[in-house]
């Protein structure tokens, strides 16, 4: 058996690389993919690592996300993008630090109500970013 080959801790069986659906459920609200994993097929145990498990949690994110009423990887990007904003420099003006919005937009990080509604705020009324780069003009220099 190679490396890359696991056996089902049920029963011994070698499993299968495969895609199958899983459905997570967050507060009611239910959502289902196709989740990459080791799958026996004799007794249907299955084992996720690395970037199976990866994968999950930015699905996981994403139904929280819906559920809670907060934007989405997608809908975070667009805004960003529309700002004219690299990601640093949305993390600096609207909060969470340079490398927030990389996570936010890879589904890796659950962005705050804070965050989802600044940026809803923004792209209704783009000028507020003006607001936003004198405060912190601002204050950096009282700094």
């Amino acid at each position: 058996m190679n490396k890359d080959q696991f056996l089902c801790p049920n029963d011994g069986t070698p499993m299968r690389r495969d895609l199958r659906p899983v459905t997570l459920t967050y507060k009611g609200e239910n959502l289902t993919f196709d989740l990459a994993g080791w799958y026996c097929d004799k007794c249907g145990e299955s084992v996720h690592v690395g970037r199976d498990l990866k994968d999950s949690d930015r699905m996981l994110n994403r139904l929280k996300a819906r559920t809670d009423g907060l934007l989405s990887p997608e809908e975070i990007r667009r805004i960003r993008r529309r700002l004219g904003l690299s990601q640093a420099e949305a993390g600096e003006l609207v909060g969470g630090g340079p490398r927030a919005f990389q996570k936010y937009e890879a589904g890796d990080l659950l962005p705050s109500r804070a965050i989802s509604s600044a940026l809803t705020l923004l792209n209704r009324d783009p000028g507020g970013l003006e607001i936003l780069k004198t405060t912190r003009t601002r204050l950096g220099r009282a700094s």
